[in-house]
């Protein structure tokens, strides 16, 4: 079997829904001391962060991932249990596969292969247990805290699945950000036979929706494609059918790039909704700010290696939602995300290829060595 694929049903059959390991990084941590690695275990709060390195002087290259899961859902939907790690088809099913025990298991099966082969020194690995949930005690925290003691990290692979339809085809050099606002617009209520006497709220919403979603924010930039625009939530009405409704209800979110910041974004969209006349309230959470790490030196190796292994040429992408790479980069670390073909990735039936864990763990040796 496998090296990869052992790892992996072992980490799938451990239930770590963030913010909780439930014993995963014990694994890696005995693997790791085992292979050379001076591994640290690192807890704030209620999440685990595992910390791992090969030598004393500067970390020349950092792979980063994370050990927790999201909730499985209706497990009776599954076509089989979503700890019990099951091969069909050539997949392997269970909640994690594809994001992202999968890239977990191959980092850690490539350093010990780069330990064996006494090419691990200046190597590191960080993972932690809450990435998927609120990440307030994860990589986020744990970088700091390494980087105020004395670590000095050059450069940072996060194995989050990245590929699209083969092995290699996209990575990711940054990421857009993602900025949510919900609008309540405010009308008065009344009977419809006498509407004179109201103010039909979703009336008043209609136009500015209208043309918000028309809208062009901007045109994108050589990395990250034009900002969109989506309606995630509409909704008026009093219940009845001879009620007109005082009040309704739109939520938007933004895909933005560095061109169209979260501020700039907000003003324009209230802006036109008081160019229309409407009185409305706004709440707005800008989750995760776009982030580049230009490439360099690192995102060349990777493509080389992708190149080597697989015969493609792959694409650079920064697509996709946020991930803990925009902690590094806001580092100043030059960073690359490369991973797996993800398949109903935080779906029922989550799975991953198995053809693809050794090549992958492969990819991630050659741009370590």
């Amino acid at each position: 079997m496998s090296e990869v694929l052992s790892l992996l049903k072992e980490l799938i059959a451990r239930p770590s829904v963030s913010p909780f390991d439930a014993g995963c990084q014990e694994i890696i941590a005995e693997r790791l001391t085992r292979a050379g690695f001076v591994v640290e275990s690192l807890r704030f709060g209620e999440t685990d962060n595992l910390w791992a390195r090969m030598g004393t002087g500067p970390v020349r290259l950092c792979f980063n991932g994370h050990t927790d899961v999201v909730p499985p859902g209706p497990i009776e939907e599954w076509s089989s249990d979503p700890f019990t790690p099951t091969e069909r088809d050539g997949y392997l099913y269970g909640r994690g596969a594809s994001d992202m025990k999968s890239g977990v298991a191959a980092m850690v099966v490539a350093l010990e292969r780069l330990a064996a082969s006494g090419e691990a020194d200046g190597l590191a690995l960080l993972l932690t247990s809450d990435e998927e949930a609120k990440a307030d005690d994860g990589t986020v925290r744990a970088l700091r805290f390494l980087l105020e003691r004395g670590e000095v990290i050059q450069s940072a692979l996060v194995a989050e699945p990245t590929s699209v339809s083969v092995l290699g085809d996209i990575c990711k050099p940054g990421r857009r950000g993602s900025l949510t606002g919900r609008i309540t617009v405010q009308g008065v209520q009344g009977h419809v036979a006498y509407a004179h006497l109201a103010e039909n709220a979703a009336h008043s919403l209609a136009p500015a929706l209208s043309e918000l979603v028309s809208e062009r924010w901007d045109e994108g930039d050589d990395f990250f494609p034009p900002t969109s625009m989506q309606v995630w939530e509409l909704r008026s009405g009093a219940g009845a059918s001879n009620v007109i409704p005082g009040e309704a209800f739109v939520g938007l979110n933004f895909r933005n790039g560095p061109s169209s910041p979260a501020k700039v974004l907000i003003q324009r969209t209230e802006q036109i909704f008081a160019k229309h006349g409407v009185r409305f309230e706004a709440v707005w959470n800008a989750s995760a700010v776009p982030f580049l790490s230009p490439p360099g030196a690192l995102a060349e190796k990777v493509a080389s290696a992708i190149r080597s292994v697989t015969g493609i040429e792959t694409n650079l992408s920064t697509g996709g939602g946020t991930s803990d790479a925009r902690h590094f980069v806001a580092e100043g670390i030059e960073t690359i995300e490369f991973g797996l073909v993800p398949v109903a990735m935080h779906g029922i039936d989550e799975r991953v290829r198995i053809a693809d864990l050794e090549r992958i763990a492969e990819v991630l040796f050659f741009v370590s060595a």
